[in-house]
């Protein structure tokens, strides 16, 4: 038997993308700049986000898998899309199949790609890194390639340098500073390539962080690039619940495993259909808050598999049915993510397939 009834949804204003896309294109001073995404676009849905990026201009994408490209090409037949795990001999097929640009990160990924050059030029993009010690070329083998690119390049075509900043989100980190003097130098030892490596973050750093390509990712989804300031985009995701329950207990009573929340007057307390198996942070519990009739109201006891308590007691009338708000305009993402102690990306990415999808072009 079908039902309309949803414990909970998420709302993902594609309006809101394309407005955060023009706000941050405003930003990057003239730069170019890419859609991120990787990771099912945050977790809200590379399907629907893809497209209406490009609706406003976007024609160029980063994912980080093979898959995610592969499943991308067909919504965006025209943009170029950027796999960055790079290129690994046995991907090179699907990557020349799906007219995907592998990141090359390594010196062996360079030569597989090389190699897969037989009849024609492949494009590539190439990571150096600059002081994060994840992926990118590291200084001896950035010096490798420089003494030798004409060969190391052969039947290459390099359409972008980059690299990635550790500390963009804070403006007063040295570091930023030091890994853009890294890729300047390293930008010195190879032809002249067009050159990115300012994400979200790093697009309000300043002119000089931005050179010809930017690359933002969560930014576009509604998070601040710089939590702290003021934040120039605008919420993109809305997570809503259903009230399951609502009852009176006194003063004294707990709520939830563990016993860890006691109330200390009578109280009312509303169960959500909604817990850790649809993302929602066991970190949250007891930080977090839900928006409910009106007004903020504290989570209450442990967030549990599929439930959470809150105490609706100062709020107004709350009963079985009503949908409350945990993520939207009034419970804003990057509070969200500072009460859970993580980041913005986890509380998107964590959110569970259990919550029902809807997309809107509105911006709001």
């Amino acid at each position: 038997m079908e039902t309309n009834f949803d414990a909970a949804t998420l709302t993902v204003r594609l309006g809101a993308i394309a407005g955060n896309y023009r706000t941050l294109k405003n930003l990057a001073s003239g730069a170019a700049l890419a859609g991120v995404v990787k990771a099912d676009g945050y977790g809200l849905g590379a399907a629907q986000v893809a497209p209406a990026l490009a609706g406003v201009g976007c024609d160029t994408f980063f994912v980080a898998r093979l898959a995610e490209g592969v499943a991308l090409r067909p919504l965006v037949p025209k943009a170029r899309i950027f796999v960055l795990d790079g290129a690994s001999q046995d991907a090179a097929a699907a990557l020349i199949a799906h007219n995907l640009t592998p990141v090359l990160n390594d010196l062996s990924q360079i030569a597989a790609w090389s190699a897969a050059a037989k009849s024609a030029r492949l494009d590539c993009a190439i990571h150096v890194d600059t002081g994060m010690n994840r992926l990118g070329l590291p200084q001896p083998e950035l010096a490798m390639l420089a003494a030798e690119w004409k060969s190391r390049l052969a039947g290459l075509n390099l359409v972008l340098l980059m690299s990635h900043l550790a500390c963009s989100d804070e403006p007063g980190n040295a570091m930023n500073g030091e890994q853009l003097s890294r890729f300047r130098a390293a930008l010195a030892m190879l032809p002249p390539t067009p050159a990115s490596l300012a994400a979200s973050g790093g697009i309000l750093l300043g002119k000089e962080y931005l050179f010809d390509l930017a690359r933002p990712g969560v930014s576009l989804y509604g998070a601040n690039p710089q939590p702290g300031g003021k934040n120039p985009v605008s919420p993109v995701a809305v997570l809503k619940a259903r009230v399951l329950q609502t009852r009176r207990i006194d003063k004294g009573e707990s709520v939830g495993y563990g016993a860890t929340f006691r109330a200390k007057r009578p109280s009312l307390i509303a169960t959500l259909a909604l817990g850790y198996a649809d993302g929602i942070l066991r970190a949250l519990s007891g930080k977090g808050l839900a928006f409910a009739a009106g007004k903020s109201v504290p989570m209450v006891g442990r967030v549990s598999m599929d439930l959470i308590g809150l105490d609706v007691t100062d709020a107004g009338p709350v009963k079985a049915g009503d949908e409350v708000e945990l993520l939207g305009d009034h419970i804003l993402l990057d509070d969200v993510a500072l009460a859970a102690g993580t980041n913005a990306y986890e509380i998107l990415t964590s959110l569970g397939r259990r919550i029902t999808r809807h997309y809107t072009d509105h911006a709001a």
